[in-house]
């Protein structure tokens, strides 16, 4: 209702899961909704031409490679960059190791970014002469 015009939402369902004890050496390209219980050694990104993406990590969850999403909801741990075109919600057990590029950020307590958080909003605002 008070959302911009044409931005993207998430998915309120899941279309993909990688069940947790799975193990998947590669990159993944998704739409949609995914949710990743196990390991993937590999980058996670959204499909060309999927405007809203949402990516779910649970608790035991890990990704060793780089995430490019729009909506990215994790309690697990990416060891990697990470870049979030819309919105990043890390809860109390996330776990980043890496740069964070985010448009909205919420980080509950107990969660933790080894890296860089960048706000790219915040950067070009100090480009720019005063």
């Amino acid at each position: 209702m008070f959302g911009r015009k044409g931005e993207s939402t998430p998915h309120a369902r899941i279309d993909t899961l990688i069940g947790a004890g799975t193990q998947v050496e590669g990159n993944i390209r998704f739409a949609g909704g995914l949710r990743i219980d196990g390991v993937v050694k590999g980058n996670v990104e959204v499909a060309e031409g999927a405007a809203a993406s949402m990516l779910v990590l649970s608790e035991q969850a890990r990704v060793e490679g780089e995430v490019v999403v729009a909506h990215l909801v994790t309690n697990g741990t990416i060891v990697g960059r990470v870049a979030v075109t819309e919105s990043l919600e890390m809860q109390a057990r996330a776990k980043i190791v890496g740069d964070v590029e985010y448009s909205l950020i919420e980080m509950h307590q107990g969660a933790v970014v080894e890296g860089r958080l960048i706000h790219p909003v915040a950067e070009l605002a100090e480009l720019k002469p005063a």
